[in-house]
Formats: structure tokens, C-alpha cells, sequence
């Protein structure tokens, strides 16, 4: 057979090649050992033949050699892009056969309804980044290198120098100078701090910071503000009520708690830290204390989630058991 013969054999084979032991058929009587191409150099007497003749039939032979590669390469390629479903067609408007419906993360659930209710009220939701500076997570909420407040909230650093921040309280600061004032923000996102783990207490957790700044913002806005929120996330009329409580980053400060029936029982919870934001951190802000006032909050997502929702132990949101999202598929 010709070179040109060969290959149009070989051409003509690949195309009725649809699986990988026909292939491996098709290359060995091509490339094999005693394959049509590989033969070729075996029967042919180089003897007789002239150097033009020899010149030529080499330089045919190794396009013809190459060309059998590229083709079966090529042909390889094809049926093993078969095999993983590329290149059959499909169609997309049939149903699926598998109707089990998805579910949204309750603590994704929680935050969603938060922010809405939020939204609803003025209020900003501005997200940042889950690293943040030793001065944003510490030092501009007025708690310096030597504050007793950070062995409470023992965190994860980087080899850069930042930190995995331990609390969304971290963004005040880049809020106050980013948005001024008078601001309404709000800031979810996921927290982490070295802790022992047990059934209230992870190492990853979600907390929604809030802040209300302006001018003459008192108390009774925090209080009224808190009311109006608890009872739209609860669906009923909340109380509130506040204890004094230390925090760095507020004075006076205090512990929100709040009166509720879940789970049959009529008791007071304990739901949030809160406050006037304290002077030296509406400075490190970029804000005169003298003109501005305003309030803050730590919401702990996690913990109302788990209010919300019934779920005994917090280790359970963060375990990828599909059980427990299982649970919780109703629409929003």
C-alpha cells in the first residue's frame, strides 16, 4: 500500500472507533510492532534505491508516522470525553428524577431574616474581611496590648501579623471612617477564637455587630431599637431589659436580656453585650465624642439560631451532618 493509502485506511477505521478496546485494535495493526506503518521500513530495500528515492520515502514516512499519532491521539481524546459525558446530547427541560429539596443553613437562615428586619429599620449591611489588623479587632475598640479583655478572646494569628478577627466588632472602626456619620450599620460574618469546645462555645462562630451613631443617640434609642428588632425576628412582643456589663468599647455598658416563652417556659434570656460606644473609639473613628453619640451591639447569630430554631448544641451547625440541615427546608 502507498503512504497516502495507509492513511486514509487509518482515517477511514478511527471513524468507526467508538470504544477503547477498538482503538487499542486499531493502533496495533497501524503502530504495533508488526503494524502497516511500522512494516513499511522493514520492506523496503534501501539498497536499490537511489538517495533522491531515499530522501523522499523517509520524509513520507515520518509525516505518515506522525499523522497516525495525531489521528489516534485524537480519536483517544474523542471516546474518553464520551465516556465522562461530554458530547452526548441532553435534555435539559426533562425533570429530575431526584425531587429532594435543598436547604438553606439555619444560620444562613438567621442572618437573611436579621438583615431584612435591619434593612427595614435604615440600617446598612456592610460586610468586611474575616482577617483584619491587630488595631481594628483590638487596639481602636480601646482595647490596647495590655487590656485583661484580650485574654478573653484568644485568637488566630497569621504569619503576616493579622489576625482572624474575634468578633464583627472589628469593623466599627473601618466604618465609622469609610460611611461618618450619622450611620446605621450593621455587620455579619464569621468570628474565631481558640476556645474549648462544648455544647455553647465553637472555635468558629457568626455574630452580627451593630451600630446606630448620630447626633443625641441615647439609651432609649438602643432599648426601642432592640425592642422593635426582637419582636420581629420572635413574631411577638418582646421586653427587654439591661444589667450593667464591662466592655471595652462602650460606656456605660450593659447585658441585653430578653423575656421569652420558647419552649413553654416564660423566662429571661441572656442575649447580648451592648452600650454607649466609648469616646475614644468614636475618635479612633475620625469623630468628635463631643458632637456624636451612639450606640453598639454584638449579636451572636449562632446563639439566636439555636434559640430560634431549638438546636441543643452548638457543635451541631458546624459538623456537615445533612441531618440537621434536613431540617430546616422550609422556604424563606
Amino acid at each position: 500500500m502507498k503512504l497516502a493509502e495507509i492513511q486514509q485506511a487509518l482515517e477511514s477505521e478511527l471513524a468507526g472507533v467508538h470504544g477503547e478496546e477498538a482503538l487499542a485494535l486499531v493502533r496495533a495493526r497501524y503502530v504495533g510492532k508488526d503494524g502497516l506503518i511500522t512494516n513499511l521500513r522493514k520492506n523496503v530495500d534501501f539498497g536499490a534505491m537511489t538517495l533522491e528515492d531515499k530522501r523522499s520515502f523517509g520524509s513520507g514516512f515520518n509525516t505518515l508516522r506522525d499523522t497516525a499519532e495525531g489521528l489516534l491521539k485524537a480519536a483517544a481524546e474523542r471516546i474518553a470525553a464520551t465516556a465522562h459525558g461530554e458530547g452526548l446530547k441532553f435534555d435539559f427541560t426533562l425533570p429530575s428524577s431526584d425531587r429532594r429539596l435543598g436547604a438553606i443553613h439555619p444560620i444562613v437562615r438567621t442572618q437573611i431574616e436579621i438583615e431584612d428586619i435591619f434593612r427595614s429599620m435604615g440600617f446598612t449591611v456592610y460586610t468586611g474581611d474575616e482577617a483584619v489588623s491587630e488595631y481594628e479587632n483590638f487596639d481602636a475598640l480601646n482595647i490596647p496590648s495590655d487590656h485583661p479583655a484580650r485574654d478573653m478572646q484568644d485568637t488566630y494569628w497569621l504569619e503576616n501579623g493579622m489576625v482572624l478577627r474575634t468578633h464583627t466588632s472589628s469593623m466599627q472602626n473601618r466604618a465609622l471612617r469609610q460611611l461618618g456619620a450619622p450611620l446605621r450599620a450593621v455587620f455579619p460574618g464569621r468570628c474565631f477564637r481558640n476556645e474549648a469546645l462544648d455544647i455553647t462555645h465553637e472555635n468558629t462562630f457568626y455574630q452580627l455587630e451593630g451600630m446606630m451613631v448620630g447626633h443625641d443617640v441615647s439609651v432609649a434609642n438602643l432599648i426601642a431599637v432592640m425592642r422593635d428588632f426582637l419582636s420581629a425576628v420572635f413574631r411577638q412582643e418582646i421586653e427587654v431589659r439591661l444589667r450593667p456589663g464591662f466592655f471595652p468599647f462602650v460606656e456605660p455598658g450593659f447585658e441585653l436580656d430578653f423575656r421569652t416563652t420558647l419552649g413553654g417556659v416564660r423566662r429571661w434570656v441572656e442575649l447580648m453585650p451592648c452600650g454607649m460606644i466609648h469616646p475614644a473609639v468614636l475618635r479612633n473613628g475620625g469623630l468628635d465624642p463631643s458632637r456624636f453619640s451612639g450606640f453598639a451591639f454584638g449579636l451572636g447569630l449562632t446563639r439566636l439560631a439555636m434559640l430560634k430554631h431549638g438546636v441543643p448544641d452548638v457543635r451541631l451547625f458546624n459538623k456537615a451532618d445533612l441531618r440537621v440541615c434536613q431540617q430546616f427546608t422550609a422556604t424563606l
